[in-house]
């Protein structure tokens, strides 16, 4: 972090939280909410898709009016505590001659403290319930599990072709346990050695059992020539013809499996 941003987030009194890489859950409301301007944005742009930043403004007022599911209030609501005037307010008002009321900015001011104030709690209430119902959910499939400095694992990383494949990549040392689910593994060889990782994207390295194999004593007595029966039918000449043969070419023949 540079020293301009640690200034910042001092005078604003900014806590700056670290995350693991490649763990979307951890910054879950920004990448939820990623998801949703996407969804929304592959709705209504051109086939062409080239006018989609044209509809920015509009998307993220539709965003921004609509009631959250955890807080139970819209974003518009929790800043301005009003609900916001939209385009069909506005010509409903013009059209039945409706008057905004006049209010000073002090009025105004005590208006917004009053309602923020009766709002908050109602907000924290349904956080906790909203967190805790996620939390139901996301522990279902969920299983303890643990590391230790010095134990060898695999990391499920983004591959070098494309950040949308992953693959098991390793194995590398864990060298701290950083909080209950964060490591920091040490990777030799790129081009930042020590990474801080989420559990859920590494799993233990078990090597593989060594195949021995049994060599085959030598033959220590040599080539033998096999005893092979003669048919009786052959002459005498015929039978010391095939002895001959075969002690000629006692090299060529063996009893040891492979050495023929």
């Amino acid at each position: 972090m540079s020293r301009v941003t640690r200034e910042l987030c001092r005078l604003f009194k900014i806590s700056h939280l670290r995350t693991s890489v490649y763990h979307p859950q951890t910054d879950g409301l920004v990448e939820r909410f990623n998801k949703t301007l996407k969804s929304m944005l592959k709705k209504v742009v051109d086939k062409d898709g080239k006018n989609w930043d044209f509809l920015l403004p509009y998307l993220m007022f539709a965003i921004r009016e609509v009631p959250q599911a955890s807080t139970g209030y819209s974003p518009f609501e929790l800043l301005y505590s009003r609900h916001p005037r939209g385009l069909l307010d506005i010509a409903k008002e013009t059209w039945e001659g409706e008057t905004t009321p006049y209010k000073s900015v002090i009025e105004h001011i005590s208006m917004m403290q009053d309602r923020i104030a009766a709002v908050m709690p109602l907000v924290q209430e349904h956080m906790e319930q909203a967190q805790e119902a996620q939390k139901r959910v996301y522990n279902r499939g969920a299983k303890v599990r643990s590391f230790n400095p010095g134990d060898r694992v695999l990391v499920l990383v983004p591959t070098v072709e494309s950040k949308f494949l992953a693959k098991w990549q390793g194995p590398y040392e864990i060298i701290e346990k950083i909080g209950d689910v964060n490591y920091k593994v040490h990777q030799p060889g790129r081009r930042k050695p020590e990474q801080i990782y989420h559990i859920n994207l590494l799993k233990p390295w078990r090597d593989r059992e060594a195949l021995v194999a049994i060599p085959t004593p030598p033959n220590d007595t040599g080539p033998s020539t096999p005893e092979v029966p003669i048919a009786e039918t052959l002459s005498v000449s015929q039978h010391n013809e095939v002895k001959e043969f075969l002690r000629k070419n006692k090299d060529f023949f063996s009893d040891m499996p492979g050495l023929t």
